[in-house]
């Protein structure tokens, strides 16, 4: 039996970037000894060895370390408790605690289930993977047995689950995704099925349909529901609410399902979804001129999130895609994308082998090098053929030419309104 957190006395944390200096933050307040360790010189030590183990009681992890490391490995290799920094901060969390997981869709359910709370005067804090680790409120004030925290959680902190204990979880999808850091769809699966041995006793677990296709022995685990049906709720919502449609509506109707659960007031979740605002860089059609509309996804980092936004629209798609590449099957986007789209225009790191892949396909592409260069293009095609939309929904990570997908998704905010000013309609 491992000994409660409070006991332990001297804890290393890894990590110097938000997770981590906020778990030492919160390992200070509580009183324990604490040692950072950071590779880029940011912490207290650069360096961390086998010698070093008997020095503490417990270590805590930030989520950029893959199981591979050296340092996660000789930890985890030892018979010393490991945590993320999620759940070292679920161990001194006095409310209740939701999570929110999913190969797409959880910053926005998380915030929307936040907002839900809120407006049911509920007392609530949103957390984890969508910016503010849990361990930043734990020595507030709001840390109450009333108070509810919704959590983002990512695969990357799914692989440490000791300390975590869940009232709720919903899990809205699964596909191909962060295959740069998980050896293989299992192993990224599994990393998230992890959440559901967090569950508290007769504490529900939500998950869409997907999330069955691949591993339908899911729905046979207790407390466990899956969740492909439309809700009534749904026909509640404004006509311009973005819970209204896909891929939104898919989130709405499991949290709409995990409000039933929690005997939670409806219209408190109804109006919130009415007057919610996706965050920026989630597909938004920003601009409307020359018979084309014009639609920002840059968040769309994975097939996935892709896929589904070109099923969002209606007509002539102009698609521009491409970035760095995470790991997946190519080929099988690319036939996917095909089917959806007049013209796919590729750029970055990863258009070359993506254009491989479209060569097998009968759908017209275009290769460009840098992302002003298919912008104009993809701009150019569309508009001699209205009505259209040209969507930037890449499918792939940004690193190869932007700090961000937020960085890339202003580029071509930017480059759009460039065009607009130069534009002469007939």
């Amino acid at each position: 039996m491992f000994k409660p957190f409070r006991e332990y006395q001297r804890i290393a944390v890894f990590g110097a970037g938000v997770s981590g200096r906020s778990a030492r933050k919160l390992a200070i307040g509580l009183g324990f000894n604490v040692r950072l360790f950071d590779e880029g010189g940011q912490g207290d030590a650069s360096e961390f060895n086998e010698a070093l183990l008997c020095n503490f009681d417990a270590f805590v992890f930030s989520p950029g370390f893959a199981a591979n490391h050296p340092w996660r490995f000789l930890v985890e290799s030892s018979s010393k408790p490991c945590y993320s920094e999620l759940g070292f901060a679920a161990s001194h969390w006095r409310g209740r605690l939701i999570g929110v997981t999913g190969t797409n869709g959880k910053t926005s359910l998380t915030s929307l289930l936040f907002r839900g709370l809120k407006a049911a005067k509920v007392e609530a804090v949103e957390a984890g993977n969508i910016g503010i680790p849990l361990s930043d409120f734990v020595l507030n004030d709001v840390n109450t047995d009333e108070t509810y925290a919704v959590c983002e959680i990512s695969s990357f902190q799914a692989e440490l689950v000791r300390g975590l204990q869940l009232d709720g979880l919903i899990w809205t999808n699964f596909a191909e995704d962060h295959l740069e850091r998980h050896a293989s769809m299992n192993d990224y699966f599994s990393a998230k099925r992890n959440l559901i041995k967090c569950l508290r006793f007769s504490a529900p677990a939500l998950v869409g349909k997907s999330v069955q296709d691949f591993d339908d022995s899911l729905s046979k685990v207790a407390n466990v529901f899956v969740v492909d049906e439309d809700s009534a709720l749904i026909r509640q919502l404004a006509s311009g609410s973005p819970f209204k449609i896909p891929p939104q509506s898919n989130n709405f109707v499991l949290a709409a399902s995990l409000w039933q659960h929690l005997q939670l007031p409806a219209d408190s979740l109804v109006e919130s979804a009415n007057l919610f605002q996706l965050g920026e860089h989630r597909l938004n059609c920003f601009a409307r001129w020359g018979g084309v509309s014009f639609w920002n996804d840059s968040k769309a980092t994975n097939f996935h999130a892709a896929l589904a936004a070109m099923d969002a629209l209606k007509g002539s798609i102009y698609w521009i895609g491409g970035g760095s590449f995470k790991g997946g099957d190519l080929g099988k986007f690319a036939e996917s994308v095909a089917k959806k789209v007049r013209t796919a225009f590729l750029y970055g790191a990863v258009a070359e082998e993506l254009a491989d892949h479209f060569l097998q396909t009968d759908c017209p592409f275009e290769v460009h090098s840098s992302f002003q260069d298919v912008v104009q293009a993809a701009a150019g095609a569309a508009l001699k053929d209205k009505p259209s939309s040209l969507l930037l929904s890449p499918g792939f990570a940004s690193f190869d030419q932007f700090s961000g997908y937020a960085a890339r998704g202003n580029a071509f905010l930017s480059s759009i309104l460039k065009l607009k000013d130069n534009y002469c309609p007939d």
